[in-house]
């Protein structure tokens, strides 16, 4: 990903979010996160300290992955994979993984944190060999999620 990707990324995210999550998270929730987590300076952030991973269709983004730096124990934290839903099924999102482990030297896990009521997201991770690890309850803004975390060893 390049700065100049940004407002696509950001578009990516909030689509996805509101598309993913009708229904499980209240919008007015849902809004506060993409503020917080998908704003100018976070995004910055994003680039400078972690990985990401744009997917284009005809020079437009449509889709990102999103790494965390590789621990000293080779785990690293898949923080998203977000696509636009009208290319969800076609292997973009298998694509962005597949870059993420072939470009993050020393991994040995990937783990990710699913909401336990998204069943796309849930679907394809198991669908790529991530394992259930743990089921907890995560407090977000004031609603409480039932959040998976998903592990693939590689």
């Amino acid at each position: 990903m390049h700065h100049e990707d940004t407002k696509q990324v950001q578009d990516v995210a909030k689509t996805t979010w509101h598309a993913t999550y009708e229904g499980i998270i209240p919008l007015e929730v849902q809004n506060n996160f993409l503020k917080s987590a998908y704003n100018d300076e976070r995004m910055k952030q994003r680039i400078e300290r972690s990985f990401l991973f744009v997917a284009e269709v005809d020079g437009s983004v449509v889709g990102f992955a999103n790494f965390s730096p590789v621990r000293e124990d080779g785990k690293v934290e898949l923080g998203s994979i977000y696509l636009y839903p009208e290319y969800q099924g076609k292997g973009i999102g298998s694509a962005l993984l597949q870059q993420g482990i072939k470009d993050l030297d020393g991994v040995k896990e990937i783990y990710i944190n699913v909401e336990k009521d998204n069943k796309i997201g849930k679907t394809f991770y198991e669908a790529k060999g991530f394992e259930m690890v743990k089921e907890f309850d995560d407090e977000f803004d004031g609603h409480i999620l039932k959040t998976v975390r998903m592990a693939l060893k590689i």
